[in-house]
């Protein structure tokens, strides 16, 4: 099925989705990756709140700067497999969408079923991404660089469901095969 959904998806949009499934992004989201998931472990661990609000939907992106004119350099997806080590936690904070590229790990997936989905970007397609980017602002951890966390207003930004609320896993499907 392909949808058209506003960012961050509600809890009845989540729960419609299915592994395969193609959505088109319309609203915020945020960008987050390796150094700045450190952090919101950190923070997490001190029970402090993070910079992102419960229910975003995270981007591991880090943006390119934009050129002059432009609201946002290329800011492709990175490999999901990098946060696993951040996600449950994340998921008990209250983030319970990801998009990224590539499979998630299984102790990932059994922290996402029923609780989170994870939407895959397509890699290399930066330059496409940001075209769909309509707003980009800095929100915390602007020491980080391209790896801080930047709110992003988003247009039609095409990902496609690759774990579903029930589990249903577009990788593991592709393998068996």
């Amino acid at each position: 099925m392909e949808y058209r959904m506003q960012a961050p998806l509600e809890a009845k949009d989540l729960e419609i989705l299915r592994a395969g499934d193609v959505v088109y992004c319309s609203g915020v989201i945020y960008t987050a990756r390796d150094a700045a998931h450190a952090r919101f472990d950190a923070l997490l661990k001190q029970g402090e709140p993070l910079p992102v609000p419960k229910g975003a939907c995270i981007y591991y992106c880090g943006p390119c700067p934009a050129a002059p004119g432009e609201v946002i350099g290329p800011c492709g997806p990175t490999t999901s497999k990098r946060m696993d080590a951040y996600t449950p936690a994340l998921i008990d904070y209250g983030i319970v969408q990801f998009i990224g590229k590539g499979a998630r790990s299984s102790a990932v997936n059994a922290a996402m079923k029923g609780r989170a989905v994870h939407f895959a970007a397509t890699g290399g397609a930066g330059m496409l991404y940001a075209t769909r980017i309509t707003a980009c602002e800095l929100v915390d951890f602007a020491d980080l660089g391209a790896e801080a966390v930047y709110r992003l207003e988003v247009r039609d930004f095409p990902v496609v469901v690759t774990f579903d609320l029930l589990g249903n896993d577009v990788y593991a499907r592709v393998n068996s095969k």
